[in-house]
């Protein structure tokens, strides 16, 4: 049984750094990306970023282009979302996200109901 669990949410101030971590389980993730989505109260959810397993590439959304990082360690089966500059709009539950991805390469405009496995989010909070 796959299991995603995110780690690291937090209350920010604007302008300030979070890192979120995903720890995968129970499957090998060759072929899949991992990624991230976010949902604000009222909205709907939205593509953060990912990343794939094999080969590393790293995809994002518009709104956190230059700001945030993905990045994993394949040893521990973890992802990470490296967030900085972080803006009150950034405030939303993070999501992490599976989508198997070998002969996907516009991976940041795959919807969310087409991704396969999810975790149940952490909380990430920036204050103005």
């Amino acid at each position: 049984q796959v299991q995603l669990v995110e780690s690291g949410g937090d209350l920010v101030q604007a302008g300030g750094s979070l890192r979120l971590s995903c720890a995968a389980s129970g499957r090998t993730f060759s072929g899949y990306a991992l990624g991230w989505f976010r949902q604000a109260p009222g909205k709907e959810r939205e593509f953060v970023a990912a990343i794939k397993w094999t080969g590393g590439n790293t995809y994002y959304g518009d709104s956190v282009k230059g700001r945030f990082t993905s990045s994993r360690d394949s040893a521990k089966n973890t992802i990470y979302l490296q967030m900085n500059s972080l803006k009150p709009e950034d405030t939303a539950m993070y999501y992490c996200a599976g989508l198997l991805a070998s002969s996907v390469t516009g991976i940041e405009l795959v919807p969310a109901r087409l991704w396969a496995y999810w975790g149940r989010g952490t909380q990430v909070t920036v204050s103005s």
